[in-house]
């Protein structure tokens, strides 16, 4: 098992938040994304916010292939309607790359 975390903004918007937040409600979400994140080999993910700062956590099987993973979005319609919606609510990270939305984070302490 590997673990990736993430950061990411949201608009720093209350009634945009909290819609987004209503997306991310179990009985809200799409269970065409659940499918694709599962079937990429992600085991886990979780979602924190704090303000309108985003990080998220991401458990993976040992084959997962962040790669392979961006193909399959790129391929899947339903994918790319979900990531559509989400850009209404997200913003980049001031140091993101262009088109770049989660932001990889450098793990630099463990106890």
């Amino acid at each position: 098992m590997k673990k990736y975390c993430f950061a990411l903004d949201l608009k720093d918007d209350p009634e945009l938040i909290a819609e987004y937040e209503y997306w991310h409600r179990t009985k809200n979400g799409w269970p065409e994304i659940r499918k694709s994140i599962m079937d990429a080999g992600i085991t886990d993910m979780q979602i924190y916010r704090t303000g309108n700062r985003l990080f998220m956590v991401m458990d993976t099987s040992d084959n997962y292939n962040s790669s392979q993973k961006k193909q399959m979005d790129a391929g899947n319609p339903k994918v790319q309607e979900w990531e559509q919606l989400m850009w209404k609510f997200q913003q980049p990270l001031p140091w993101a790359k262009d088109g770049e939305k989660w932001v990889q984070m450098e793990q630099i302490f463990q106890l």
